[in-house]
């Protein structure tokens, strides 16, 4: 079990949900958000982290704020201030490379509205060198990404067939060619037969069990090999 601390963010302070590995030390993952806010299901994803050896954090990006209705889920997401978004993200990394815990490098991983922030987040902080989007919307619009600081770093998207999968869906695809123009490495997974969401455990509606094990394996390999 982890538990809530408090780091600066640009002169601010924001929250966030830490889990520690057994092993007392690890490489850190910064795990964000689906639009439902930091809901018990991305607390249980930074615990798994932290068992599999990876110092956790998950930022609470709506600041106390989380629904279980997606009709409020879609208003807390299109209301979300990048700017902030982004400070707290780079906020998140600052505070794990100074944790005395953290003796390796610094990845993202992302769900849904999440996904495209661990996309953007290798962007916005240089300590992030490995980001995972799961089915990612990908508003690149919103955010404006800087690829060219993905240079030496990796980005990796699952993608769902709910949502189109990487030969089709438009995002992903120039997502993927500007990492690799910039000289990063991009990887893109398609999960044939998915619904967005598929990892998620807690919405049986779309949960898809031998994807989000896949997927999951995939991740763990892409942070063990580059943090």
């Amino acid at each position: 079990m982890g538990e809530l601390v408090s780091y600066a963010s640009n002169g601010g302070t924001s929250q966030g949900y830490l889990a520690l590995p057994k092993s007392g030390s690890g490489p850190a993952v910064i795990v964000i958000q689906e639009w439902w806010g930091l809901v018990p299901h991305i607390k249980t994803l930074a615990d798994r982290f932290a068992d599999a050896g990876f110092v956790a954090l998950a930022p609470d990006l709506y600041h106390g704020v989380q629904t279980t209705e997606p009709d409020q889920a879609g208003k807390l997401m299109m209301g979300l201030a990048m700017d902030q978004a982004a400070k707290d993200i780079a906020g998140a990394a600052d505070y794990l490379a100074a944790r005395p815990e953290v003796d390796g490098k610094i990845g993202s991983v992302g769900f849904c509205m999440g996904g495209s922030l661990a996309l953007w987040s290798a962007t916005l902080s240089p300590r992030i060198v490995a980001a995972v989007g799961f089915y990612p919307p990908v508003p690149w619009e919103r955010m404006s990404p800087t690829w060219a600081n993905y240079d030496g770093k990796i980005g990796v998207i699952h993608c769902c067939e709910a949502d189109g999968l990487s030969g089709v869906h438009p995002g992903v695809q120039a997502a993927a060619r500007a990492i690799a123009d910039a000289g990063g490495k991009a990887v893109t997974y398609d999960y044939p037969g998915t619904q967005h969401a598929f990892f998620n455990d807690d919405r049986p509606e779309v949960y898809d069990a031998e994807a989000a094990k896949t997927s999951w394996a995939r991740t763990l390999e892409v942070f063990r090999t580059h943090l």
